[in-house]
């Protein structure tokens, strides 16, 4: 022991629930709405992905290392995300650019070693981006200058046009466990809450297998084609969508005699058919607590989880 004393992560006890105006909640949650629904729109065709267990587990160690609020972890992920999409872009365009142009190619594999090099740097930038802590800048010190690091964030910055305050899966959950409150929901939102960030670490940490099986399930064939696999990418990105399932998944491990309850209730806001919420949720359960975990009395109803999100994917397909 060297008697230095970490700082404490803020008490999940602090979020309080029901404390802002009907009012407000309606404007937040249509302003999210119209959000996610951009989000979704713009994500057809959008090449990668980078929310590989490996990245997202750095993420959120460091992010714990650094004592940061939930809500930081997941908006540097999402950072990150966007920021690897945009220099993987630019390199296929630089690439078509030169095939049209016949001009001499660029050593593509020392291109790749200097991503590779130089992605720790940016994964560390995208955290900072994302805590607006300048005190951290000195924890890496040993690895990289204060100047490499600020001509890092500076590259992420201008390579996303400075828009960097992201929407995360968290807002929508916090979002609509707020109106659940507001619309009597037997399920106390504070309970769901805790639960709710749980769930919502282990579907970033384990994304692909997640949005895997609910492919898989969509189309009824174990092995989708590549094009299925691209135009599944807006459903990947549907925050709401992720957020009622997350919602669920939590309900029915907090009381799973309620869970038909609060499904309805999450259908009623979001509009978001009652199958396709089960079928997430089901997909949550089963990467966490298994299809058939000793201790839980009932398993998500089978009739709705073969259903296994079919309306979802075929409105984005």
């Amino acid at each position: 022991m060297n008697g230095r004393v970490r700082p404490k992560l803020a008490s999940l006890s602090d979020f309080q629930f029901g404390a802002v105006a009907t009012e407000t909640i309606e404007d937040v949650l249509l302003h999210l709405a119209q959000q996610n629904e951009q989000a979704v729109q713009e994500a057809a065709g959008r090449m990668g992905s980078f929310r590989e267990t490996r990245i997202v587990e750095f993420v959120f160690l460091l992010s714990e290392q650094w004592c940061l609020e939930k809500s930081v972890s997941y908006q540097a992920v999402e950072i990150l995300e966007r920021f690897m999409v945009k220099q993987a872009e630019n390199i296929c365009r630089q690439a078509t650019t030169q095939l049209r142009e016949k001009t001499e190619p660029q050593n593509w594999r020392a291109l790749k070693e200097q991503l590779f090099n130089k992605f720790i740097l940016r994964l560390v930038s995208c955290v900072q981006l994302a805590s607006k802590l300048s005190f951290h800048y000195k924890a890496l010190g040993y690895i990289h200058t204060k100047e490499e690091l600020l001509e890092s964030e500076l590259d992420v910055l201008k390579s996303l046009n400075f828009q960097i305050n992201l929407p995360t899966p968290l807002a929508y959950v916090e979002m609509l466990l707020e109106v659940l409150g507001y619309n009597g929901c037997s399920v106390p939102a504070t309970r769901l809450h805790a639960t709710c960030l749980t769930l919502l670490d282990l579907v970033y940490l384990l994304h692909e297998p997640v949005y895997e099986s609910l492919l898989r399930a969509s189309i009824e064939n174990s092995t989708p084609s590549q094009l299925q696999g691209e135009k599944f990418v807006s459903v990947k990105e549907d925050f709401m969508l992720l957020a009622v399932g997350i919602i669920a998944a939590s309900a029915f491990i907090q009381n799973h005699e309620c869970w038909s309850q609060v499904v309805g209730h999450l259908q009623s806001i979001t509009g978001i058919a009652l199958e396709s919420i089960a079928a997430f949720s089901y997909a949550i359960l089963t990467h966490s607590v298994g299809a058939n975990t000793p201790g839980r009395q009932q398993s998500v109803p089978s009739h709705l989880a073969a259903r296994a999100l079919r309306a979802t994917a075929s409105s984005n397909m």
